[in-house]
């Protein structure tokens, strides 16, 4: 077969269903690595506590995968285009397996940070390459918005099932749930068959030819620096959830109750998430400050009613927040940028975004060494939070929010 008739037979390739699910259960991946051993922090914290730095260090196991995508994130687009995208696929989805399960027989805190540096690696690879991929394979702008909006809420769902099986299997040992990241290697294999590599021939792809101009920082400073924040307030919870709990009484052992809690306040996130298409046509005026505002108001709850039902009351809070923050954060960055210009926004958004995420335990750290208590700590970012929002509903100009308000009504489409 000639190299022109393969050029062909890929060019008239058209994507389903089935390539959807693979990409969507790809990009679940990142997922996994952020919220998986949440479950099993505070036991981590009791075997790893004698050793230096411990407090920020054994957080820094969910975190530094993120700063991982921050460094990475905008230049992975040149690193698909370069390698290929099923080939990077495909080869991070295995190197994840083998980095990811690592810490299921070490016994080094530092040996387990290290390997989150290769799952960090390998989760902005596998992000990158499978947003790719749902835009080379879903031409036409209906159906690529669809799997596109679907990343968001499978994902988020996906957070919670992996949440569940960390406190589960956390009963086990904390040892036992990093096992999990051997997933990626049954999800890749059908991804060898299933998926082909996008043909540089393909006219129908008219979206692909773009000239490449300059980023519009001067449209994207204020999203990213929302973004910057916006990661930090979605990663308090995240991590500090179980820690809250433990304080409040709940034994770090028990991780079945603290999944449970935290698979809960992730559920939420998804409703919350599913929430932003119905709210969309009221515009980031309205949605950013109503985001940010439920999660203050959750960690306020935590931290002014205090104990066990203080705790989870207010995680399901600020969890819908969360989850309503997400897409309406990234929507209104993107929403008046040209396409030529998108996808190194787009990688410049996660970064800020991941970056907040890695900070968070630092911070937190930081503010509770000041304030002396995890609740009072997350009570401050609270306030914060509450600061974000009406800084946002005043000062978000009324021309802004017009000139992106046709994007937002075609998210509810």
């Amino acid at each position: 077969m000639t190299n022109s008739s393969i050029g062909r037979s890929a060019a008239t390739r058209r994507a389903g269903v089935w390539q959807a699910v693979l990409l969507l259960a790809g990009s679940c991946m990142p997922v996994l690595g952020a919220v998986l051993i949440t479950p099993i922090l505070p036991q981590l914290s009791e075997v790893f506590g004698a050793e230096p730095g411990a407090a920020i260090l054994v957080p820094m196991i969910v975190a530094i995968p993120a700063l991982m995508i921050a460094i990475f994130a905008p230049f992975a687009g040149q690193i698909v285009d370069r390698l290929g995208r099923k080939k990077l696929l495909i080869t991070a989805m295995i190197a994840y397996a083998f980095v990811g399960t690592a810490p299921a027989y070490l016994e080094s805190l530092q040996l387990i940070l290290a390997t989150r540096v290769g799952v960090g690696i390998t989760e902005a690879a596998i992000m990158t390459v499978c947003t790719t991929l749902i835009v080379d394979y879903f031409h036409e702008e209906k159906r690529r918005n669809k799997y596109l909006g679907l990343q968001t809420v499978v994902t988020t769902l996906a957070a919670t099932v992996f949440i569940i099986l960390g406190g589960a299997l956390g009963v086990g040992g904390w040892h036992t749930p990093f096992w999990i990241y051997a997933l990626s290697l049954v999800i890749a294999i059908p991804m060898i068959f299933g998926l082909w590599e996008p043909s540089r021939v393909d006219t129908t792809d008219a979206h692909a030819a773009a000239t490449k101009v300059p980023v519009p920082w001067r449209r994207l400073r204020l999203p990213l620096v929302v973004a910057l924040f916006g990661g930090f307030s979605f990663y308090v919870m995240l991590i500090e959830t179980s820690y809250l709990l433990v304080a409040n009484g709940v034994d770090a052992s028990n991780t079945a109750v603290i999944g449970a809690v935290a698979a809960g306040a992730s559920l939420v996130t998804a409703a919350g998430a599913l929430t932003f298409p119905k709210l969309a046509g009221r515009g980031p005026r309205f949605l950013l400050p109503l985001a940010f505002g439920l999660q203050a108001l959750g960690m306020l709850v935590i931290w002014i009613i205090g104990g066990v039902p203080g705790v989870v009351i207010g995680a399901v809070i600020a969890g819908f927040g969360s989850g309503l923050l997400l897409p309406s954060m990234l929507t209104w960055a993107l929403s008046t940028i040209r396409f030529e210009e998108r996808g190194r926004s787009t990688g410049w958004w996660q970064s800020a975004f991941f970056l907040g995420q890695f900070l968070t335990p630092i911070l937190i750290g930081a503010i509770v060494a000041a304030v002396g208590g995890l609740p009072v700590a997350v009570g401050i970012v609270g306030i914060a939070c509450a600061a974000v929002a009406v800084g946002l509903g005043l000062g978000l100009r009324r021309t802004a929010v017009e000139a992106a308000e046709p994007q937002f009504a075609s998210a509810r489409r």
